[in-house]
């Protein structure tokens, strides 16, 4: 049961990555990765989120079963997130030349998911109290 809920979690955390990054893609065009960026920082903060509730003192530990956590962190935010997407898109705009603009990506890619994962779990932590 854990494969096919982590596998159908994955596939919808794939569509929402697809979607979002292709709507900020057509909104802000594609030259730098910002859909990825934004997939990256949303993802990091929800399983922040999702972390400190699903926390043995948090509000959802006891209701939360394994396998929803499963679920909802492995699958549906290891699916939306996009470490490989990333890891391309820098590799392409450095053999592009643009040296900058993937310093930049690695920058705020790294830092901003850091700082979100860490608000998320803040946020968390609120909603445990």
């Amino acid at each position: 049961m854990a494969y096919l809920a982590v596998g159908i979690g994955s596939a919808l955390g794939g569509m929402g990555r697809f979607w979002i990054a292709g709507l900020i893609g057509q909104r802000f065009g594609d030259a730098f990765p910002w859909g990825t960026i934004l997939v990256n920082i949303s993802g990091s903060f929800v399983i922040g989120l999702l972390g400190a509730l699903a926390s043995s003192e948090g509000r959802l530990h006891p209701k939360l079963s394994p396998l929803a956590a499963q679920f909802f962190m492995v699958g549906i935010c290891g699916g939306y997130t996009t470490f490989s997407s990333f890891s391309l898109q820098t590799l392409k705009l450095i053999q592009a030349g643009s040296v900058s603009q993937a310093g930049a990506n690695i920058a705020l890619s790294v830092v901003a998911c850091l700082i979100a994962v860490w608000a998320g779990y803040l946020v968390g932590q609120v909603f445990n109290r």
